[in-house]
């Protein structure tokens, strides 16, 4: 989707400044609130915007340790290996991958012993073979968006 100008300032606003109100952002945009909202409604429908929840921290809600745990399966089943990752609550990602593995998940834990904890239930998943746990030291870029979006917008101006 191309994104213009007008576009990547909403999403710059709607990044920075998520708790405001539709009319403070039409003012600090310079449009009318309808231009706004029908550039809204057009990034929700294309899948720019994909949702509204505020961004939580796992280590705030008591689960500071951080890993990702690589996990193969054995062949056929995938699905039902995804289904049940789906069902454990440390797990707050997962994704089919290519190259070692067939599984990378997120996983957060209480501590370390909890994360051995949570590595021991996926290992006793039926279908699954090993796992690879690498354990975050610290975060170098937190989850960021808005780079992309500033350079799509530069780009949309070519």
């Amino acid at each position: 989707m191309a994104v213009d100008e007008l576009d990547t300032r909403i999403l710059r606003l709607l990044l920075e400044q998520p708790r405001t109100s539709m009319r403070e952002y039409a003012r600090l945009l310079g449009v009318a609130r309808g231009t706004l909202q029908a550039r809204l409604d057009r990034l929700e429908r294309e899948g720019v915007i994909t949702g509204t929840a505020p961004s939580l921290s796992p280590a705030a809600l008591g689960h500071p340790v951080l890993a990702f745990v690589h996990i193969e399966v054995t062949q056929g089943n995938l699905v039902d290996v995804g289904d049940a990752l789906a069902a454990v609550p440390e797990i707050v990602e997962a994704f089919s991958i290519t190259g070692g593995g067939d599984l990378l998940t997120r996983v957060v834990a209480r501590d370390n012993a909890h994360l051995e904890d949570v590595i021991q239930s996926l290992i006793s998943l039926p279908g699954v073979v090993r796992t690879r746990t690498e354990v975050v030291l610290r975060e170098r870029v937190p989850h960021r968006l808005l780079p992309l979006v500033e350079s799509m917008g530069r780009a949309g101006k070519n």
